[in-house]
């Protein structure tokens, strides 16, 4: 009898996709078979990237890992996409005490409408533990450099954005 692969999602706006996401997506492959970014709509004023451009951007970024794919995640409640696509586990970042106390909140909601979904929350590693996509986006705006905190394919989708 062969053993169901264990599914994890990891949710966010990515905008954009940090070297600190894909650290943590990196390390979720230490516990699940696959990983599904999924690329939640930012409806923040100061998006810089469309929907389709986060997941090409992950896409690309994790292009050497055939365990890892990004969906885009459409309107409806993360745990009933984490469902359909077979995922048992959400994985989640917490930087600080501040993210702790959103995450538990939103980890007992998602327990609450899917008890068989366990959230999963890691902490960053310590070279990226003070990356955010919000600082790379406002550094990148400014014009300074984001190199160590992006993927290069992203710091070159950065510098389009600046440059137009």
């Amino acid at each position: 009898m062969s053993q169901a692969r264990r599914v994890a999602l990891f949710a966010g706006s990515f905008d954009p996709f940090t070297k600190g996401h894909e650290d943590l997506v990196r390390r979720a492959l230490a516990f699940a078979d696959d990983v599904i970014v999924a690329v939640a709509p930012n409806s923040a004023k100061n998006a810089m990237f469309s929907a389709e451009e986060r997941v090409a951007m992950v896409r690309a970024v994790m292009a050497d890992e055939p365990r890892v794919s990004a969906r885009q995640l459409d309107g409806r409640l993360l745990v009933d996409f984490a469902r359909e696509a077979g995922a048992t586990m959400l994985v989640r970042g917490l930087r600080g005490v501040s993210d702790f106390d959103y995450e538990l909140t939103m980890s007992m909601m998602n327990r609450h409408l899917a008890p068989t979904v366990e959230s999963v929350f890691l902490l960053p590693s310590h070279a990226t533990s003070f990356i955010s996509a919000t600082l790379v986006r406002d550094v990148a705006r400014l014009g300074g450099d984001v190199g160590a905190m992006v993927h290069p394919v992203v710091a070159q989708a950065l510098a389009r954005k600046r440059a137009s």
